[in-house]
């Protein structure tokens, strides 16, 4: 008799988290993907591995839609990799908190 082991499914890998990557223009499509990878993966952590370009009111769009499909989903995201545009950007409107 097998037994399987205790602490999740055991065909998912949960001791690595989960990567994904922010490009420098993020357009609706790639965000929306992001958060539907989000929300069909099991909880966990997530990294998104943010482009140093990025920058603007559509890259501050794109990591709050991403931390909200996160926090929905049950997941622990980080965000590396954000340059500095990007970061006074978000502690200019109040979402440095995301990073």
């Amino acid at each position: 008799m097998t037994f399987l082991p205790s602490g999740g499914h055991p065909l998912v890998d949960t001791s690595q988290p989960l990567v994904m990557t922010l490009p420098a223009a993020p357009t609706r499509e790639e965000v929306a993907r992001l958060c539907a990878e989000l929300a069909a993966a099991p909880p966990g952590d997530v990294r998104c591995e943010v482009d140093p370009r990025a920058h603007g009111l559509a890259a501050v769009d794109a990591l709050a839609r991403l931390a909200l499909a996160a926090r929905r989903a049950g997941h622990r995201l980080t965000f590396d990799g954000a340059g500095p545009d990007l970061t006074a950007l978000l502690r200019l409107t109040g979402l440095d908190e995301v990073l």
